[in-house]
């Protein structure tokens, strides 16, 4: 595979892993907010939750950069 096709798909893996994990991040605290807003007596439950959330909605992030360092590799 040329080199060039191997470092875009690394740009791409990258990228597209972190725009969706910004996305994705965004939207559960909105949410979360949205929930504390209408049920603060839930805020400690809805807050455990949401950063649960957000560590497994980063794992993929860093699983993304790792599919992307394993491509820059190949190079």
């Amino acid at each position: 595979m040329a080199s060039g096709t191997i470092a875009l798909a690394a740009a791409l893996a990258l990228a597209l892993t972190a725009v969706g994990t910004a996305f994705a991040q965004g939207w559960t605290a909105s949410k979360a907010m949205d929930a504390i807003a209408r049920q603060p007596e839930a805020a400690g439950n809805i807050r455990g939750a949401l950063v649960i959330s957000l560590a497994l909605m980063e794992a993929l992030t860093i699983y993304g950069m790792l599919v992307a360092f394993m491509l820059i590799g190949k190079i």
